[in-house]
């Protein structure tokens, strides 16, 4: 049965409140979601949590994880935090090694400090991707071939985690409305989501129902 995941929907393990889905990372090769990106708004120190896709069940405007709290925080975190270094001789700063995947396709943070590491500590806080994959934050821009068209919200995927299509907020505030696209018409998820097809078929799609 197909499943909707919705970018900002609650989030809860079998024993409470978790946070709220922020990001969603994708393998583009095979077309599955094999993460969602689950972290509290406040506070902000505490770092979001990679949920393997497997723990996780989509109902209507909720996300459950078939896992505890406590096994949910002994998952893998969803940033990296460096210590920027400031080098002596060039006058420039490095950045320490990190730890698994790579710095995410729509996402770097900026620097920061505090943490815990003292409040004049420089850090650099990345977004953790595994190795091949690319993520996707809530209201990341989509564009049609003949420009911006609106903003992501969320993905529909089939039984076996494959998108089948993305959820995109469409038009102005005085006008908007969520339109279901079709994986066919997805070029590429690179610097935002890339489609194949016009303004204007994007706007003949059929509205998503509200139920």
């Amino acid at each position: 049965m197909p499943a909707e995941f919705t970018l900002g929907a609650r989030a809860s393990c079998i024993d409470g409140f978790c946070g709220e889905v922020r990001r969603t990372i994708l393998d583009p090769a095979a077309g599955t979601i094999t993460h969602l990106v689950v972290e509290h708004k406040h506070p902000r120190g505490v770092p979001g949590r990679l949920v393997p896709v497997e723990l996780v069940q989509a109902t209507v405007g909720e996300v459950k994880l078939s896992c505890t709290l406590a096994e949910f925080e002994r998952l893998d975190p969803a940033e990296e935090v460096d210590v920027l270094h400031e080098d002596p001789y060039a006058g420039s700063q490095d950045v320490g090694a990190g730890g698994f995947g790579n710095v995410g396709s729509f996402g770097m943070g900026g620097p920061t400090s505090g943490l815990g590491l003292g409040a004049d500590q420089p850090l650099m806080v990345n977004h953790t991707v595994p190795l091949g994959e690319s993520e996707v934050e809530r209201h990341e821009h989509v564009y049609a071939v003949d420009g911006a068209i609106g903003q992501v919200e969320g993905f529909v995927v089939d039984s076996a985690e494959h998108v089948t299509h993305v959820i995109l907020q469409e038009g102005h505030l005085w006008g908007r409305k969520q339109v279901a696209i079709p994986v066919s018409a997805i070029e590429s998820v690179t610097d935002g989501i890339r489609l194949n097809i016009t303004k204007e078929q994007v706007g003949n799609l059929p509205p998503v129902s509200a139920g």
